[in-house]
């Protein structure tokens, strides 16, 4: 397995930034033409998610519904302060697999990989392996 660190630096509190051709570069730089690729975020506020990326009122909306669902503010036991982005972070997940082959990544017509920031503005890592077989 190609094990790649990938940083993702954020400027917002709250934004994803579709990541797609980051990952599709990392895995034509291994060479290989058919396997398995798992992405994974190592933090406890933030996530990745593959969704939409043709219209960005999509990633608008669900961090809207995200932000309503789960408020900034609210009777939190953790005193951080950032009990909202945990909570986020836990729904939408820390990893996600995806299918490559001939050396394409088996996405949708519209879909996009998106690394979620719930807690930022930071430098974040997305951990990649990428798998022949």
């Amino acid at each position: 397995m190609h094990l790649v660190q990938l940083d993702v630096p954020t400027r917002k509190k709250e934004q994803f930034i579709d990541i797609t051709a980051q990952v599709a570069r990392l895995v034509k730089e291994t060479g290989f033409k058919n396997g398995f690729i798992t992405l994974f975020v190592p933090h406890t506020t933030a996530a990745v998610t593959i969704n939409e990326s043709a219209d960005p009122a999509v990633v608008e909306d669900i961090i809207s519904v995200l932000h309503r669902l789960i408020p900034q503010h609210g009777e939190y036991h953790h005193h951080e302060g950032n009990s909202a982005a945990h909570i986020k972070s836990s729904l939408v997940g820390c990893s996600q697999e995806l299918l490559l082959k001939d050396g394409v990544l088996l996405l949708g017509t519209w879909q996009g990989i998106f690394f979620c920031e719930f807690d930022g503005p930071r430098t974040r890592k997305l951990l990649v392996g990428i798998a022949p077989c």
